[in-house]
């Protein structure tokens, strides 16, 4: 990596980009289980998923004594409903005060300076930074302004981040950063870089693809080296994001293109110990990392259904087990399925306290799996029928010898 000549000062209670290999920010892939994971298995930082700044706004912050957790929560606020007499809050945001003290960096979602600040200050004092989401193609996101909209508005992006500086960074002593995708030309991202660095952030990552690019698309990674030179004038630290598979490569690319680290995602998603470099091992096989994940979505009570659908990411599709845990509906089940006879117990106690209700999964899932076969019969007898009227309609000489067979004998 090449030498700084100038950097804007790390807060005192922020964290400096250079030389870390991060986990990046990623919608239910990023959850507080994930975050524990990559950290356990070597990540230096770990961005939660985006959190949209309206979602934050009303929450109440309280520490969770059974996961020692620090959770974010809001009542419900769809009025039109008809409400119980006693509503359950809905958890927006968990972090772990202890596990990740200095490690995490919380992604806001947002279009406002204002609703941004609002938002930011009420988990500043719990991370290490707060980063904008600058990049986020999904149209959840750019149809409200956010993620890689505020790409087309450069001048309401720079005003965030120098908001957020200023109201949030310089009070709590923290440092904000943003995410950003590669712009239709070389000028336009260049242009970009420049006005962002001068808002007094302490770091920027590069996703290196454009808003219309799919995951499945190679990474453009030849504008990397011009976006660091410019953050490094600025003082600046600058990550990149896309195809890096493992810590190895991510240090790696970062000499090869003289940025200051790297961000892994999908790589992450599949296999948390690819943050594991060759000397530590490199990764680790599928079942050590799924039971460890197990064990950390239960101390910290993760939602079943998160924790279900990244089962289905760590596990091989192909595998037996893979389909036999897709059918469980519980904690429980799916600790006997996979034999973790240890955590069946907590299992038991966590899916009491979730209100996880085995027996009205499973009955739910059977009227599905009626409803399907119903349909699927249905779709059968009538491609039956549709058989049967074609033969009534079609010449005898087409209809085969099973049919000749069927008519009755003729005199001669």
């Amino acid at each position: 990596m090449a030498s700084t000549s100038k950097r804007v000062p790390i807060p005192k209670n922020g964290v400096d980009y250079r030389g870390k290999v991060v986990l990046a920010p990623m919608v239910r892939s990023g959850e507080l289980p994930s975050r524990l994971l990559a950290l356990k298995y070597g990540a230096d930082l770990v961005w939660g998923p985006e959190t949209v700044d309206r979602s934050m706004i009303g929450t109440t912050k309280r520490f969770n004594p059974t996961t020692s957790t620090i959770d974010f929560t809001r009542l419900p606020s769809n009025s039109s409903r008809l409400q119980p007499s006693v509503q359950k809050e809905s958890l927006i945001y968990r972090l772990h005060p202890t596990r990740e003290h200095g490690k995490l960096i919380f992604q806001i979602g947002t279009a406002s300076p204002e609703t941004a600040v609002e938002a930011a200050k009420l988990v500043a004092e719990d991370v290490a930074g707060i980063d904008v989401n600058a990049g986020c193609p999904k149209p959840f996101s750019t149809s409200g302004g956010m993620g890689a909209a505020l790409l087309q508005t450069p001048d309401l992006l720079a005003s965030i981040l120098a908001a957020l500086v200023k109201e949030v960074g310089e009070v709590y002593e923290i440092g904000i950063s943003v995410k950003i995708r590669l712009l239709e030309t070389v000028e336009k991202t260049e242009a970009l870089v420049r006005k962002l660095c001068k808002t007094g952030i302490t770091g920027l990552t590069v996703h290196c693809r454009t808003t219309p690019m799919r995951p499945r698309e190679r990474a453009i990674r030849e504008q990397l080296r011009m976006i660091a030179e410019i953050c490094r004038e600025e003082g600046v630290a600058c990550l990149m994001n896309g195809d890096v598979t493992d810590k190895d490569e991510a240090l790696q690319l970062a000499q090869d293109y003289g940025v200051d680290g790297g961000m892994i995602a999908t790589a992450a998603e599949a296999n948390s110990s690819c943050f594991r470099t060759k000397e530590e091992g490199g990764l680790l096989p599928w079942r050590e990392v799924v039971t460890e994940y197990m064990k950390t979505a239960l101390e910290v009570e993760n939602k079943w259904g998160n924790t279900k659908f990244l089962l289905s990411q760590l596990m091989p599709g192909k595998a037996e087990l893979c389909r036999k845990a897709a059918a469980c509906m519980s904690y429980r089940q799916v600790c006997e399925v996979l034999e973790l006879r240890d955590m069946v117990d907590l299992a038991k106690d966590v899916d009491e306290r979730l209100g996880i209700n085995e027996q009205k999964e499973t009955k739910a899932m059977k009227k599905a799996k009626h409803q399907n076969k119903s349909a699927q019969a249905a779709v059968g007898n009538m491609g039956k029928q549709r058989s049967i009227d074609k033969e009534s309609r079609s010449p005898l000489s087409e209809r085969g010898v099973g049919a000749m067979a069927a008519m009755p004998a003729m005199a001669v």
